[in-house]
């Protein structure tokens, strides 16, 4: 089992910037990618970005440029600088962790972004 936990939303005028984390606990070995995802009202969900273990990134080509993510291997933490926001980056974003060996995906309870134009 992984449990996730999310802090950094709120809400922040178009141009600003936020920082999301994402702390995990449980069998941290297991995990194969952390990422984020964000889901707008009448939306599906949908990938930012996530990294390997090893540091290796990937992000939707919208989110390019604009979101860094990143790791903390030390802590089980992963971070999402988001900058120069916009307001159709108003989301909630989730945190997940994926096990490929069990082809498992686990959620954090998700934080609300909020842009304001």
């Amino acid at each position: 089992q992984v449990q996730l936990v999310e802090s950094g939303g709120g809400l922040v005028q178009a141009g600003g910037s936020l920082r999301l984390s994402c702390a995990a606990s449980g069998n941290i070995p297991s995990i194969d990618t952390l990422g984020w995802y964000r889901q707008a009202p009448g939306n599906q969900r949908e990938l930012v970005a996530r990294i390997w273990t090893a540091g290796t990134t990937y992000y939707a080509d919208s989110m390019k440029g604009r979101f860094t993510i990143s790791r903390d291997n030390a802590k089980n933490t992963v971070y999402l600088q988001m900058n120069s926001l916009k307001p159709e980056d108003t989301a909630v974003y989730y945190c997940n962790a994926y096990q490929g060996l069990r082809d498992k995906n686990y959620w954090g309870q998700g934080t609300q972004v909020t842009v304001s134009s």
